[in-house]
């Protein structure tokens, strides 16, 4: 089933032909694929801490969406359970200091993850082709030069044995507000509230395209997007906890061999 999320290389892309309510595959409504998520976050743990034993490759896990579209619902959700030694989360926000003294990949590079990690983008790279794009901050010259630099990038992970896999949480302009509202409404999400967002909400036509030429010139057989239905939570945490294990199941990490005979009592 997650196959059916899978963008095709070589296709165009119209998210407008995804209707982000829809939960196909799913074993019923709200209740019964809950129930079914549990068993999931075993896995997923157990798969994480062959991987980390193992300690030769790597799992990338690139999470985007438009403003409140759930990245970090899906991190708390998705990988409850799982070993924080062998995970890492790098939120990217706009560039600071540094950051803006380098080429807009330097501290990407830097966040990937090491050997046996799992490592999970709550934005990413993928920004400087997006915002940078809809708000006019580089030429387009540049921002279109980018799509080849990313391809790049992640061939070089790859080779150097991490596992890429990306996911777009595609939500309605309605739910999107719905949530925004939802932020103002309470006092203990307030914070979250930025009035950023309803300038980005006002480019939402500009921001979709600029998503759908992204995903067209990003997807490789070694780096595949995923378009996933996220107005519903419980449909969304379901369909990533599905492609997470079966591209670790694909991976297939094995715990390593002693290296020296091991005694099989202990005085």
């Amino acid at each position: 089933m997650p196959e059916q999320w899978r963008v095709q290389p070589g296709r165009p892309v119209k998210l407008e032909s995804i209707d982000p309510s829809s939960t196909p595959g799913a074993p019923g409504g709200r209740t019964e694929t809950l129930a079914t998520l549990p068993a999931f976050q075993v896995e997923l743990a157990t798969l994480q801490e062959r991987l980390w034993a193992e300690h030769r490759r790597s799992l990338l896990v690139v999470l985007q969406a438009l403003d409140a579209g759930g990245k970090d619902g899906t991190i708390r959700h998705v990988f409850q359970g799982v070993n924080p030694q062998g995970t890492r989360v790098t939120s990217f926000k706009e560039p600071v200091g540094e950051e803006t003294e380098h080429d807009f990949l330097w501290r990407v590079h830097r966040a990937v993850p090491c050997a046996g990690e799992i490592g999970i983008f709550n934005r990413s790279h993928y920004e400087d082709v997006l915002a940078v794009r809809v708000l006019g901050l580089v030429p387009e010259k540049v921002w279109k030069a980018r799509f080849d630099l990313i391809n790049g990038f992640e061939k070089t992970l790859h080779h150097g044995g991490t596992t890429i896999v990306k996911i777009y949480l595609h939500i309605s302009k309605e739910e999107q507000r719905r949530r925004l509202q939802a932020r103002l409404d309470d006092p203990d999400k307030r914070w979250k509230f930025r009035t950023s967002d309803l300038e980005a909400r006002r480019h939402w036509d500009e921001y979709r395209e600029a998503y759908e030429d992204a995903l067209e010139k990003t997807v490789t057989e070694i780096a595949p997007w995923y378009v996933i239905p996220a107005d519903h939570k419980w449909y969304r945490n379901w369909v990533v906890s599905r492609i997470l294990i079966k591209t670790l199941r694909t991976m297939d990490p094995h715990y390593p061999q002693p290296v020296e005979d091991l005694p099989t009592t202990i005085e």
